[in-house]
């Protein structure tokens, strides 16, 4: 018998169990992590369903589609009930999480006003912050400390202090923080001894998330990077994660209009369609798009964004339909929006015999929204690897590449942007962790 088909029962000791609570950390409290708060907190009250969320409303084919098994994933593999999270994280604002989610704007005021007690229970911790790397905001609500490492160790007592308090069995680390200014990886990002030499010496290159990141690990907290910050994803934590059985994953969130280029991209590439150019711009106006209104900080967002489509069409494979695509992302600030963002897109393609073709779209979307059922799911995919013996040792979590724009893989491997390929990823990763069948499309079974 192969390790595909295995039964259940002999397989199932692989996976640790979800018992007792887990411990979600949030370094930034802002839209994204209130609404994202806000939302399990409403779900769980039964007012309001956790839409987006593929580990509560998906579903996953076992077997032949003869079979007629479909559990939904959270009934499938051992994930911790929305019941059981605890929440905590740090800002560079006082506000709890009541005064931050209205001043975020983003949820309507009833449903908001429905959990204020819950919501105003949640403050924030005082941030690491350093103004260098994200120079359009300031707070007064921060850390300080002589080095680097000075505030490491004083996230690292906040999250054993929050262990403690809020009896979690188990935690979770997810950034919902700021774009930080574009970075390349420096000397002090090449390996442990080397960070936290950094640490000691104040090396300017180390960013504030990766001190969170370094804190997480250091105490063998798993870790998801939501902005396209380097953060994660430089040798030194590919390292410590492994070190530590800590898994990691990254980057950016996929929300928006990148969402739906790796919907449309992969789309033109099967049916062999040409593309001479895609122009994207986005008007934004709550505190990420204030953000990247610095040009530094668009830079990170442009390089996450600009990567998708080379990566999926393959130009050097097909240079007469892809090698000479004009590729334009613009994100401007525009603060009656809000939260609310509309991306615009005018595609350029090209068919039978090279006649062109147009494709516009126009995509008013809620940033947050999208965002939120990202957090949940990534919060409880990550504590599922960290009880997985197969996954929890090896660091870089791949198989969460469809919630990234930019997705984290092993050194030198060319990542994987096409949703539709994620989404089998996924699904395969969760088949194997239960020794089913993975699904391969063949079908030619049914035809023997």
């Amino acid at each position: 018998m192969d390790q595909h088909s295995e039964s259940f029962e002999n397989s199932a000791n692989s996976i640790a169990p979800a018992a007792g609570k887990l411990g979600v950390m949030m370094p930034g409290m802002g839209a994204v992590a209130t609404t994202f708060v806000a939302g399990v907190e409403a779900v769980r009250r039964g007012l309001a369903q956790p839409i987006g969320s593929v580990t509560q409303m998906g579903t996953i084919r076992l077997g032949k589609r003869t079979e007629g098994r479909s559990p939904k994933i959270k009934d499938f593999v051992p994930l911790a009930d929305l019941d059981d999270l605890v929440f905590t994280g740090w800002d560079i604002f006082p506000d709890d999480m009541h005064t931050a989610a209205c001043q975020a704007g983003v949820l309507d005021r009833e449903l908001v006003e429905a959990i204020k007690p819950f919501l105003q229970s949640i403050t924030p911790r005082p941030a690491v912050f350093d103004r260098t790397f994200v120079r359009k905001l300031d707070g007064p609500h921060v850390k300080a400390g002589k080095t680097k490492m000075d505030l490491a160790e004083q996230v690292r007592e906040d999250i054993r202090e929050f262990k403690t308090s809020s009896g979690a069995t188990r935690l979770v680390m997810i950034w919902c923080g700021s774009t930080a200014i574009f970075q390349r990886p420096s000397a002090a990002l090449q390996s442990i001894e080397a960070f936290e030499e950094g640490l000691q010496q104040n090396d300017p290159n180390i960013s504030p998330s990766m001190i969170y990141a370094y804190a997480a690990l250091s105490e063998g907290v798993p870790f998801a990077n939501g902005a396209p910050n380097l953060t994660v994803d430089i040798p030194a934590m590919y390292a410590l994660s492994r070190r530590n059985q800590a898994p990691i994953c990254g980057k950016d969130f996929k929300s928006g209009q990148t969402l739906i280029k790796t919907v449309l991209a992969p789309g033109f590439k099967a049916r062999m369609l040409g593309l001479s150019g895609w122009y994207s711009t986005n008007i934004l106006g709550n505190r990420d798009g204030e953000v990247l209104d610095d040009p530094d900080s668009f830079k990170t967002k442009e390089e996450s964004k600009l990567g998708v489509l080379e990566h999926i069409l393959q130009p050097q494979m097909y240079p007469s339909l892809y090698g000479k695509i004009n590729h334009k992302v613009r994100i401007d600030y525009y603060p009656p929006r809000g939260d609310n963002k509309e991306g615009w897109d005018n595609i350029d393609i090209f068919g039978w015999l090279g006649y062109p073709m147009q494709i516009k779209v126009n995509f008013l979307c809620r940033d947050s929204i999208l965002a939120a059922p990202i957090v949940l799911d990534l919060v409880l995919f990550l504590d599922l690897a960290q009880r997985c013996d197969e996954l929890r040792g090896i660091g870089i979590q791949e198989w969460l590449s469809f919630y990234f724009k930019s997705p984290m893989t092993a050194p030198g491997l060319c990542p994987e942007h096409d949703l539709f390929i994620q989404c089998m990823k996924l699904k395969n990763t969760l088949r194997y962790l239960k020794r089913e069948a993975l699904i391969t499309h063949l079908g030619l079974e049914y035809y023997d």
